[in-house]
């Protein structure tokens, strides 16, 4: 045996313990794992149902897709197409009597050629400038609520890769543009010359402007000369119109000293002035040319005593005519022949405040006229401002054409002091009248249906007509921007 032998056994019954304990231990830890549970095989029972949103869809056919993109693109002109189309059904006349709100037999209104070819725009303006104050309100907040409802859809987006400066200025220039837009159509409206439609009577009918201004009133336009009053009172179908300047006859003069020989050889300018009685706005009919002194020396207010006097001769009496708006119960009426007093009323007055009360109080205003035996009269109350004829005044004289404009004007006068209340006729140009009530926040859809109803056959072939044009210019814009894209 080797001497070495003794220690070998010894380490080899070391190491078997060792082994052992290791194996033991392997077997502890084994015992102590929790193995997962088994896989439950897969038992198909059916198909998974699906929406019907993720239901496969049948393909749209190239007309649908071009359908769909033209209801997209010209939805506004399909719009005004349909609009046109379906007012011509309920057609309404432009002027009325503004009385008893029916048609005329002896007049009409003329539309010149130019207005018609330009009639969408035509249409558009008109209806601007026959808007009552409280009309011009409601479409200024409705236009507000629009480009509100329009920012917060679209309006507010910008391109994401803009800094935060220029995304700003965009902005910016968005509400400025439409600003922009809105004083572009009022200056339009106020200030572009254009046609104007006028009023068409027969041979014996006077039409007659009792309230207009000039350049020498303080509120009338700084170019508004008296041959400019003319002009556009003749544009308007009057033959007459009664300068009423503020405070000042040189306006009135003026118009007075050209006038045609003749009446009916054009437009007669006769002199009146605006003055205050008694709080009140009047206007006093041939004052400087038939009635001195009666004013105070500013020529502001009414000298009671002078006018009390001048009203004692029957016949004779100066005519004062009750300008809207103001107090009709601070309105102080004449009590027969030989009596200073209010001897007309405006039943129109073209002033945005004038038309508003004068629409409000229509009913009003006729009763008192009536009971009072006080002559309607219309005024365009005109100081430059605008191109359409509110309101007209009839009066039937016998061979008015051939008297010179004094001898008309005395007519005139005679015809208020005698007839009264049965002196004339007030003709109206119509929209609708919402200053009151569940109309007024519904005034620019109400508005703009009453005006489509009113055009003529000839406007409403120009209205299609420029819609097309408008088609045609958007499609160009789309093209050369998809080319500059592309």
């Amino acid at each position: 045996m080797r001497p070495d032998s003794g220690k070998d056994r010894s380490r080899a019954r070391r190491s078997g313990r060792w082994d052992a304990r290791c194996a033991r231990g392997a077997v502890a830890l084994a015992s102590r794992r929790t193995l997962p549970p088994p896989l439950t095989p897969l038992t198909r029972t059916g198909p998974v149902p699906r929406s019907k949103s993720s239901a496969p869809r049948p393909p749209v056919s190239a007309s649908g897709r071009r359908i769909v993109a033209l209801l997209r693109d010209y939805w506004w002109a399909l719009s005004i197409v349909l609009l046109v189309a379906v007012s011509a059904l309920f057609p309404v006349s432009p002027v009325r009597d503004a009385v008893t709100g029916l048609p005329l037999t002896e007049a009409s209104l003329r539309l010149p050629p130019g207005y018609v070819l330009l009639a969408p725009l035509s249409a558009l303006l008109d209806t601007l400038t026959l808007l009552s104050l409280r009309q011009h309100v409601a479409l200024l907040v409705t236009l507000l609520l629009i480009f509100l409802a329009w920012w917060a859809l679209r309006g507010h987006v910008v391109p994401e890769g803009l800094s935060g400066r220029r995304r700003l200025v965009r902005r910016a220039a968005r509400v400025a543009l439409a600003l922009v837009g809105l004083l572009a159509a009022y200056a339009c409206a106020i200030l572009l010359p254009r046609p104007m439609a006028a009023l068409e009577v027969d041979t014996n009918i006077v039409t007659v402007d009792f309230h207009a201004h000039t350049r020498y009133s303080h509120d009338g336009r700084w170019n508004w000369s008296p041959e400019d009053v003319r002009a556009w009172h003749r544009d308007a179908g009057y033959a007459v119109a009664y300068i009423s300047d503020h405070r000042t006859f040189e306006g009135a003069r003026d118009g007075w000293a050209n006038n045609p020989a003749l009446a009916g050889e054009g437009t007669s300018l006769l002199p009146a002035i605006e003055v205050v009685w008694k709080g009140e706005h009047v206007n006093v009919l041939d004052a400087d040319r038939v009635y001195q002194g009666l004013f105070t020396s500013t020529l502001r207010d009414v000298d009671e005593d002078a006018l009390r006097l001048a009203s004692g001769i029957p016949g004779r009496e100066p005519v004062v005519i009750e300008t809207l708006p103001g107090d009709l119960a601070k309105m102080i009426p004449a009590r027969g022949t030989g009596t200073a007093g209010v001897r007309a009323i405006e039943l129109i007055d073209g002033a945005p405040k004038g038309l508003g009360q004068t629409r409000r109080e229509r009913a009003r205003i006729i009763h008192l006229a009536d009971s009072l035996n006080l002559t309607l009269v219309s005024g365009s109350d005109s100081h430059g401002w605008g191109h359409v004829a509110q309101g007209w005044t009839l009066f039937s004289i016998e061979n008015w054409r051939a008297a010179s404009p004094e001898a008309l004007d005395d007519a005139l006068s005679r015809a208020i002091r005698g007839a009264g209340f049965g002196a004339t006729r007030v003709v109206e140009r119509w929209i609708p009248d919402t200053d009151t009530g569940v109309a007024l926040p519904l005034t620019v859809p109400l508005v703009l249906w009453g005006m489509l109803r009113t055009l003529s056959a000839g406007e409403r072939v120009l209205w299609l007509m420029w819609t097309l044009v408008a088609v045609a210019l958007f499609r160009l814009r789309q093209q050369r921007r998809a080319a500059l894209l592309g």
